[in-house]
């Protein structure tokens, strides 16, 4: 076939492997993506995409490994800045004692959104090409999301008590609707309503948040289960547990996403999956927090899906899904005392497809499949570190980093690059202004530092 009959398109992306996730643990050798209005049209082997197509762009991956954009379930961007403030602390005391004083003093539109720009280049760096967000002034985390070129679900956050972004639970609802009515249509970003968590929210607000749930159809996103103390201070209030308040409450669901949910018994188990819910686990944070092991595998084996989320860098220092796989995989083994347990293609599903089950954005991200979007990245395996390779998923979890990902494209757009002989670069980031901002900042924070 001659170049003026073939098919031409946006963008070929030719790779030595292909990991789509969809089907489960398979691997293609020596295969092209090809992208037309950042949509994935075929997946084929290199010769013939080359046969039928011809592109504007074409991609050479020849070292690389081409899988799914990974997807942050559980995040909170706008606490970038914090990076390192208060470290080495349990969860009460440092919320309490370091984070919400830094918030009352310095938490505005401005902070916000220059952390959440600063928290979108990590992640994209990182591969991560999707996030689940949780924080106070979501238009400013829309607009650094929509400056990266990120995907995002952002979070209504909701709470009982005064913050410099509202004032009573109905004011963070009223705030955070109108912020998604600011962006509603665009294609990277949607929106879930966030009650921060059984211990800041009272019931009234739980009810209301599940009826603008449903008459919205939007997801609700909160933290379930973090601590032991959440859970007795619940009993002593309330008379149940938070997961058994909330199912009475109606919030369960399988619009829910529930972050770390990490003091689990078998009964709480079996509610979450009778109502078909979604847990964002969060084991970096859960670990430094020292709030506990998650039963991994016990839920996965009771078929709650599982999604994987950094929280925030305040809390884990780093927004790196690849830590996160790899230690949920070491983890899940250690804990359950079985070394089949979450094998390497389920912790990288936990980071794509069943991230994006969570946040029912199936259809659209989280595998390599025809028809859906061209969200992708490409990770280098051919550094000496990472020689030899017998199986790129067992090296994406067991081997590699987030300083490997060398190309991460987001609707078919190239949004981050990094070679060999320069730092990386994105598509709308200026690295250096950016490290400007931080500092200014960093200055600013520096008195909370515990």
């Amino acid at each position: 076939m001659t170049d003026s009959n073939k098919i031409p398109v946006d963008l070929i992306i030719e790779a030595q492997w292909i990991v789509p996730v969809v089907p489960r643990n398979h691997v293609l050798t020596r295969s092209a993506v090809v992208i037309q209005h950042e949509k994935i049209v075929e997946i084929a082997s290199i010769e013939s995409v080359k046969a039928k197509y011809t592109s504007t762009k074409t991609i050479v991956l020849n070292e690389h490994v081409l899988i799914p954009g990974l997807i942050n379930l559980h995040a909170h961007v706008g606490m970038t800045l914090m990076r390192g403030l208060a470290d080495d602390l349990p969860l009460m005391n440092w919320l309490q004692g370091h984070i919400w004083p830094a918030e009352q003093q310095l938490v505005s539109d401005r902070f916000v959104r220059d952390s959440a720009l600063l928290g979108c280049a990590e992640m994209l760096a990182g591969g991560i090409t999707c996030f689940n967000d949780m924080y106070f002034y979501p238009q400013a985390t829309a607009d650094a999301s929509l400056q990266a070129g990120m995907r995002a679900q952002l979070g209504l956050v909701v709470l009982e008590f005064p913050t410099n972004y509202a004032s009573s639970a109905d004011d963070y609802i009223e705030k955070g609707l109108l912020a998604r009515d600011a962006w509603r249509g665009n294609p990277l970003l949607t929106a879930s309503l966030a009650p921060h968590a059984p211990y800041t929210v009272e019931d009234a607000s739980f009810e209301k948040i599940v009826t603008y749930a449903e008459q919205l159809e939007l997801g609700i996103h909160t933290h379930l289960h973090e601590t032991q103390d959440e859970i007795e201070q619940s009993n002593q209030k309330y008379g149940v547990t938070p997961i058994k308040r909330l199912a009475n409450l109606g919030v369960l669901g399988p619009n829910l996403t529930a972050a770390h949910c990490v003091q689990m018994d078998d009964d709480d188990i079996q509610l979450l999956q009778a109502h078909g819910c979604h847990i964002a686990h969060c084991v970096s944070s859960n670990l430094k927090l020292a709030s506990g092991i998650a039963p991994v595998q016990k839920m996965i084996n009771a078929g709650i899906n599982i999604g994987l989320g950094t929280d925030g860098a305040a809390s884990n220092n780093r927004q790196d899904m690849f830590a996160e796989m790899r230690m949920s995989a070491l983890l899940s083994k250690g804990y359950s005392g079985d070394a089949s347990a979450t094998p390497a293609y389920q912790a990288l599903e936990m980071a794509t497809i069943n991230g994006a089950s969570a946040l029912g954005m199936s259809d659209k991200i989280g595998s390599i499949e025809v028809g859906k979007v061209a969200d992708l990245t490409a990770v280098k395996l051919s550094d000496i570190e990472n020689l030899p390779c017998f199986d790129p998923i067992s090296h994406l979890v067991y081997v590699c980093g987030r300083e490997h990902v060398s190309h991460v494209w987001v609707a078919g757009d190239l949004r981050f690059e990094r070679s060999d002989l320069q730092a990386g670069s994105y598509a709308n980031i200026e690295p250096s202004e950016l490290k400007e901002i931080v500092l200014k900042w960093q200055a600013k924070l520096s008195q909370h530092k515990a």
